[in-house]
């Protein structure tokens, strides 16, 4: 995927990765009735938080990474057509 976005300081995009959900009788549960997926892959990573005293961090993940991140963190929003999320680094807690 071609981002039209870069990521300013200490944020990152994300793809969700949404895991299909069955039940044991095989059922495929609807996109309605799924939890929020918490895991995804990153697409663009900012350049890392900068301190008061203008020391800049590095990012620790780089894009490729499959991450785990808050269920409810971060900011939605659509390019081309393709769901993706705005995290902040903090937002993730593991690189899988």
């Amino acid at each position: 995927m071609n981002l039209k976005i870069k990521p300013l300081g200490d944020k990152l995009v994300v793809k969700p990765i949404s895991a299909e959900q069955k039940l044991a009788s095989g059922i495929v549960l609807p996109d309605t009735a799924k939890e929020k997926p918490q895991q995804g892959e990153v697409l663009a990573v900012g350049s890392g938080r900068v301190l008061d005293n203008g020391t800049r961090i590095p990012m620790e993940v780089k894009v490729g990474d499959k991450v785990l991140y808050s269920k409810y963190g971060g900011t939605e929003i659509k390019i081309d057509e393709e769901e993706v999320l705005i995290l902040n680094e903090r937002d993730v807690h593991a690189i899988l």
